[in-house]
């Protein structure tokens, strides 16, 4: 009910702006400990997968919150985990504004905002700071100047700085608005990213005494033959989950939308189909041991049970808070819960 009062004036803004006024009002809350007045409590219900517990299975998608600096308000909310970043190992700008636009007819984002953050060095000392105590995902990504013949420094240096602080690293090789991003997911470069991620985060569990889950991310936009093969260099690697899907560059059903003209990856309900066909055709190439966080067009407990019947193990969501609100988090774990039961 608060936020369907307040999202009028907060659509009046530009979103990358309201953005911004979004979460340094749930900070405020935070502090208060009035999150109660934007979201009600989630029910548990635990799930283990990639050797974690997780109190329930819906998560925060990455890219809210790039550098951590609200993980302890987004913590609030009720989400069985939060993921972070993506973070590159130097900071970057991203693309020129606007580079955020909503489609709203279509409950839909679209945005080119290039991997911008502050750097992984910001972001762990965020990570410190936070009251947070939860599962915690860090996405990792390149910085735009890497070329793909140097990708792997640019992971392997921001697992190295994340390890200690995340519950789970994910390597983003499908954002499409970082130039030539999308060719790491090409079987031969993919192999060697995920060949160098697995062996620094051996040495590094030896280091810390703790083996830390590696989940890659890809794209929507992928062939059969694209998504196969990604699963066998998964499998073969020993990584241990995939995030299905980032954004599409694909327009199909909102070509009438003035905004879709707009540079950049949709989010939202018109990925909803796309995201959840590769889940399945993913569950159908992975070992069960590998798990599938589904990801793209999820508004409601029934969206996050299509991706959970296709094969994810967990589910995230992002878009559609921007359009139900942070209500929608516990909305959605209690849809699950009963569900479970009526089952």
């Amino acid at each position: 009910m608060f936020y369907r009062a307040v999202r009028p004036l907060l659509f009046a803004l530009d979103p990358e702006t309201a953005h911004g006024l979004s979460l340094g009002s749930l900070d405020v809350l935070a502090r208060l400990g009035a999150a109660s007045l934007v979201a009600s409590a989630a029910p548990r219900m635990p799930v283990r997968v990639m050797g974690l517990d997780f109190p329930n299975p819906v998560g925060l998608a990455a890219g809210l919150d790039k550098n951590g600096r609200h993980i302890a308000a987004l913590g609030a909310l009720g989400f069985g985990f939060l993921e972070i970043g993506a973070v590159t190992p130097r900071q970057q700008p991203g693309n020129a504004r606007p580079r955020l636009f909503r489609l709203r007819e279509a409950e839909a984002l679209i945005n080119r905002l290039g991997l911008n953050n502050d750097g992984v060095e910001v972001l762990t000392e965020n990570i410190r700071h936070s009251r947070y105590r939860g599962i915690l995902g860090v996405n990792i990504g390149k910085n735009f100047d890497t070329p793909n013949e140097s990708a792997a420094d640019d992971y392997v240096a921001c697992l190295r700085k994340v390890y200690p602080y995340a519950s789970f690293v994910t390597a983003n090789v499908s954002s499409p608005n970082t130039k030539d991003l999308r060719a790491l997911q090409h079987a031969r470069r993919l192999d060697a990213l995920l060949t160098a991620l697995a062996a620094e985060r051996d040495s590094l569990a030896k280091e810390h005494g703790r083996r830390v889950p590696l989940a890659v991310k890809i794209a929507p936009d992928l062939d059969d033959l694209g998504i196969e093969a990604i699963a066998d260099r998964v499998a073969a690697r020993g990584i241990d989950a995939v995030i299905a899907t980032n954004t599409t560059v694909s327009r199909e059903g909102v070509e009438h939308l003035p905004a879709s003209r707009e540079h950049g990856g949709i989010s939202g309900a018109p990925l909803k189909a796309l995201a959840t066909a590769v889940v399945a055709k993913l569950r159908r190439a992975l070992p069960a041991s590998v798990a599938i966080i589904g990801v793209g067009g999820i508004a409601s407990a029934s969206d996050a049970r299509e991706k959970l019947d296709a094969g994810a193990n967990l589910v995230q969501l992002y878009t559609a808070l921007v359009y139900r609100g942070p209500g929608l988090v516990g909305e959605i774990v209690r849809g699950l819960a009963a569900q479970r039961q009526a089952r």
